[in-house]
């Protein structure tokens, strides 16, 4: 099967993040496992499975409109991780090293989208 998102440093990033939200989630409060959890986990697996998906269409029109919805995704993350933080379920630390990597995978997949629309 060829794999053509495993060679994109977003979906990595993207990979990265949907882990990194994974494990810090893990220590929400229990009454918020069907609720702030489940989003944060759910949106931030769409940001690399829309990477994937996107990179295994046949246009690049495909690809943008994936890697727009990824873009969705990561915006819905940062609101999620946002009111984790004010809600005091995220440390400064583990706010900091979050909000990095979604800033990262933000830039790579704005270069993405500048790279491929370029390529018109």
């Amino acid at each position: 099967m060829n794999k053509p998102h495993k060679r994109l440093d977003a979906w990595t990033s993207a990979v990265e993040l949907a882990q990194l939200v994974y494990t810090t989630t893990d220590r929400f409060p229990t009454n918020e496992r069907f609720g702030l959890t489940n989003q944060a986990r759910r949106a931030a697996v769409s940001i690399a499975c829309n990477i994937a998906e996107g990179a295994a269409r046949q246009s690049r029109k495909e690809f943008l409109q994936f890697l727009h919805i990824a873009k969705g995704s990561l915006s819905e993350l940062d609101t999620q991780l946002e009111l984790a933080r004010r809600l005091g379920y995220l440390g400064q630390n583990e706010w900091e090293n979050l909000n990095e990597l979604l800033e990262r995978v933000d830039k790579m997949l704005s270069g993405l989208i500048r790279h491929l629309r370029a390529k018109r």
